[in-house]
Formats: C-alpha cells, sequence, structure tokens
C-alpha cells in the first residue's frame, strides 16, 4: 500500500496528547512534555505530556478507587467491552498500523500483523473472562466443605516496551480487565503514541474512568519507583531488558508485590543435518528478523549441523541480502529502521566484534550512511564461541552462525546461556524434536516453525528470561489471586 503525508498527518492529528487519568486527558502536573520521533528521519513527528511522578500517584489513586466497583462489574459486562475494543482496533487497522510504522519504524506489513496479533489478545481474554472459576468439594475426611474462589489482585502497573506498542499494551491490559483488575499503563517513551491511542478506544467501547490509566513519560524511573512503593499496588508486569527486570524485582521484593516478568531473550535456533534446508532458512527469516531483529524472540544464535552449515549459511545471505531496507511506509519496505542511534551502534558493536574475532559477513555488516537508523540484514560465518553475539541480545537484524557435530553438542551450545525464552529446531526426526523439547532450557520451543507467539498460549520464559506467562488460559491468572474458604460439615449436629 501506499501513503502520503496526509495519511499520516490524519493518523497523527487522531492521537490524544495527553495523560488518561481517571477518566480524563490532562496535561502533566508541572507541563513537561516529551517528544516523540520518526526512527527513520530523526525528525520529531508529536510531542505528549510526559507524568510526573505526581501524575504517577494520581493515576494510582484513580485506579484504586475505581478497583472495588470494577471488581464487582458482571464478568459478562467487561467480556462484552474487550470485544467491543477488539473490534474497534480491526476497524482502524490501517491506522495502528500507520502509527506503529512513524514511531517504531518497522514496515507497514508488519505492522498490520502485530495488530491483528494484538487485537487478538483482546477477543481471546473476551472468551475467558466468564471462565474463571472456582471449585467446591468434600474434605477428605469429610469434616469440611472445601470452596475456593478467584478474586482479581487489585491495581496493577504495567511497564511495556517499545518494540511491540500496541501487542505489548493488549496482552497485558485484556487479561486485567477481564479479571476485573484497574490499572496503570506506563508504555516506552519510544513509542507512546500506539499507547495512547489504544487508550481512547477503550474510552470509546466503554472502559469505566479510573479503571485504565496511561502515563507516558520521560523519566520512568522516578514515576513508576513511587508507584512500586505504595501499599495499594498488589501487581508489577513489566516486559523489557532483563538488567531492568532485576532491578524492578528488587524493588518489588521490599513489599512482596506480585510480579511478572517478561526479559530478554538468546533463542538459538539449530538445524540438524537431515532438515529440509529450504523450510530452515525461511523459518530462521522468520525468527530472525520480526521487528527487524528487535524483538525477544528473535533467534540470536543460528547453531548448524557442520554438514549443511554453508548450504544453509549461502542460502540464508542471499535471502536476507535481497531484502529492501527502507522507511517502513514505503510500500517497497523489507527491513526499517533501527529504534534509535544508540541502538544501531550496540548492534554494529557486536557485529564488530564478532569480526575482529574471525568472523566473516556474507552479507551486510556496516552502518549506511544517510538519515535515520538503518542496518543492513547481515550473516555472520566463523563466529568464534567468545565473540560477544553469542552471548548478548543482539537485537537487531544479525545472524551470527556456529557449527555442531551431533545432537548433544547442539543442545549444549543452546543452553549455554543465562536466557531461557523460546528456542527453534529444524528436524525431520520427530523423536530427536520430543527430546529437544525436553532438554532445551527454555520457557517455549518452536519444532519445524520460525514463529511461536499465540494468544491462545502461554507466552514466557525461564531462567534470566523472566516468570509468569501472558496469554493462553494461563495468562488470567496472573492477575487473580486463590482465596480458600473452609466450611463447617452441614450435617454435623
Amino acid at each position: 500500500m501506499k501513503f502520503t503525508s496526509a495519511d499520516e498527518a490524519r493518523v497523527l492529528a487522531s492521537v490524544p496528547k495527553g495523560l488518561l487519568i481517571d477518566g480524563v486527558w490532562r496535561d502533566s502536573s508541572d507541563g513537561s512534555t516529551l517528544d516523540v520521533t520518526d526512527p527513520a528521519t530523526g525528525q520529531v513527528i508529536a510531542t505528549i505530556a510526559s507524568a510526573t511522578a505526581a501524575d504517577g500517584m494520581a493515576a494510582l489513586d484513580a485506579a484504586n478507587r475505581a478497583q472495588k466497583a470494577w471488581a464487582k462489574t458482571a464478568p459478562r459486562v467487561r467480556a462484552e467491552i474487550l470485544r467491543k475494543a477488539f473490534d474497534r482496533v480491526i476497524e482502524l487497522a490501517d491506522d495502528f498500523a500507520i502509527l506503529m510504522s512513524i514511531e517504531m519504524g518497522k514496515p507497514f506489513a508488519e505492522a498490520k500483523g502485530e495488530v491483528m496479533y494484538g487485537a487478538e489478545f483482546l477477543r481471546w481474554f473476551s472468551e475467558e473472562t466468564a471462565r474463571v472459576a472456582g471449585r467446591f468439594a468434600t474434605a477428605p475426611d469429610g469434616k469440611m466443605r472445601l470452596m475456593v474462589q478467584k478474586r482479581p489482585v487489585g491495581p496493577s502497573l504495567f511497564i511495556t516496551p517499545w518494540n511491540f506498542p500496541l501487542a505489548m499494551a493488549t496482552r497485558k491490559i485484556a487479561p486485567a480487565i477481564a479479571a476485573g483488575c484497574t490499572m496503570v499503563l506506563k508504555p516506552a517513551a519510544l513509542t507512546p503514541l500506539t499507547s495512547l491511542l489504544f487508550a481512547k478506544v477503550l474510552e470509546e467501547v466503554g472502559v469505566p474512568a479510573g479503571v485504565v490509566n496511561v502515563i507516558p513519560t520521560a523519566t520512568s524511573g522516578a514515576v513508576t519507583g513511587p508507584i512500586i512503593k505504595d501499599e495499594r499496588l498488589r501487581k508489577l508486569s513489566f516486559t523489557g531488558s532483563t538488567p531492568v527486570g532485576r532491578r524492578l524485582i528488587a524493588d518489588a521484593a521490599d513489599r512482596v508485590l506480585r510480579v511478572s516478568m517478561e526479559l530478554g531473550g538468546n533463542a538459538p535456533l539449530i538445524v540438524f543435518e537431515d532438515a529440509d534446508i529450504d523450510k530452515a532458512v525461511s523459518g530462521a527469516m522468520l525468527a530472525k528478523l520480526r521487528n527487524m531483529g528487535e524483538a525477544c524472540t528473535a533467534a540470536n544464535r543460528m547453531i548448524v549441523h557442520e554438514s549443511v552449515a554453508v548450504e544453509f549459511s549461502t542460502k540464508l545471505a542471499e535471502k536476507m541480502s535481497a531484502l529492501k531496507v527502507l522507511r517502513g511506509l514505503d510500500h517497497d519496505s523489507n527491513i526499517g529502521p533501527i529504534i534509535d542511534e544508540k541502538s544501531r551502534e550496540s548492534i554494529h558493536e557486536l557485529v564488530t566484534d564478532a569480526i575482529a574475532k574471525g568472523a566473516k559477513a556474507l552479507t551486510g555488516g556496516h552502518v549506511p550512511a544517510g538519515a535515520g537508523y538503518f542496518y543492513p540484514p547481515t550473516v555472520l560465518t566463523g563466529v568464534s564461541r567468545d565473540a560477544r553475539i553469542l552471548k548478548e541480545e543482539v537485537f537487531g537484524p544479525v545472524a551470527p552462525i556456529v557449527t555442531f557435530k551431533n545432537e548433544a553438542e547442539a543442545i549444549e551450545l543452546a543452553n549455554d546461556t543465562e536466557y531461557g525464552l523460546v528456542a527453534y529446531a529444524f528436524t525431520k526426526d520427530l523423536n530427536r524434536g520430543l527430546r529437544l523439547a525436553e532438554s532445551l532450557e527454555v520457557g517455549m520451543f518452536g519444532l519445524n516453525t520460525g514463529i511461536v507467539s499465540n494468544p491462545a498460549a502461554p507466552f514466557g520464559g525461564v531462567k534470566a528470561s523472566g516468570m509468569g506467562r501472558e496469554g493462553g488460559i494461563e495468562g488470567i491468572e496472573e492477575y487473580l489471586e486463590t482465596v480458600y474458604i473452609g466450611i463447617a460439615d452441614p450435617f454435623e449436629d
């Protein structure tokens, strides 16, 4: 599709520029503002209100006031609100995709895919809302009746990342609404506009004032720190880097605050000697280049059997070198810009380190001239085992390839990381696939596929990749407390 500057201006004009607190769009308490830039040009595209610590507390005040009534709202009412939100997001799919492409950089087609994916969390949890259930049983000794209920956790704080600005918001907000929780959303300062437009949609479909409060800010720690320390907050959900997640867990520990953490990844993609190499390359393209590689699920390490390494590397480099690196709203774009200059520098630093240690770039590996924060798709072969890129999350369109001799070595290489979010493997041997599923230290595993994310499935990792799950039937449990009630035997005199 082709878009004009008028299309972009119309969409940007439709986005609220204030903070949403207690159902009111307002300026920050001290008039602070935050500039949002287009990473393809480096130019400012919008100026919005930037929340202060006082605004953060006002948002928590609103969520706390709204909690009791919202928890008592009939499940069917909450379900219908979520379903209406799904319908409205689908109606505005092109607008959301244009907005994400402008503020985050991803190609329009991929942004449209995120809209459909993100919207599905609204539909999925609208269906789960009325299915929250407890149980009633007779105690084994017959002397009591055991009743178990589920109750909303209560006011929650959501801190979302810049790379999937709609999906990360819906993945947290939808189950919280379904469970009967109120919330404060602090979107990433780099991509707050999508969250603001989504908040506008929630208003339109009838979410009551105070249930969802949105506070973009340029000073995240100063705003979220007091909220986390406040005894009224009952839940913290964060998606972002592991170092930041560790600090938030430490902050939450003092209050024994319930937390969900979806943190970093260092996903291995293993290609065995019996794999269909063309399918493995196609799967690697999906696993590596979703969101320009700026995804925690991105395949960060290509672990390829030595007998097929040359064929796999050559075919992967051919496909990656054919991609067009352009602004996301250019209809020919396959790869958009990296989110900012600092992130691009980090990517190139890892590539440079790998090359200095003996790796060869089959394609890419350089910083292009011109405006914007672009980086070409890059394939590295002969990567040394001590290269930083095998240990650190590259978060860009770079595929480092290492080889292995046997299954045991492949598993050892795959597990040689502090992270454990997702792994991918390509093999025609189902028994091997099952062994891998039980041997790889990850929370998710893609067998002969480069995509695992699905709203109906639990998303999350192990080790330093976090705790808790989003999506699936497990997702709503993150926002429910289990309450046991013991009842005396009704037949006892």
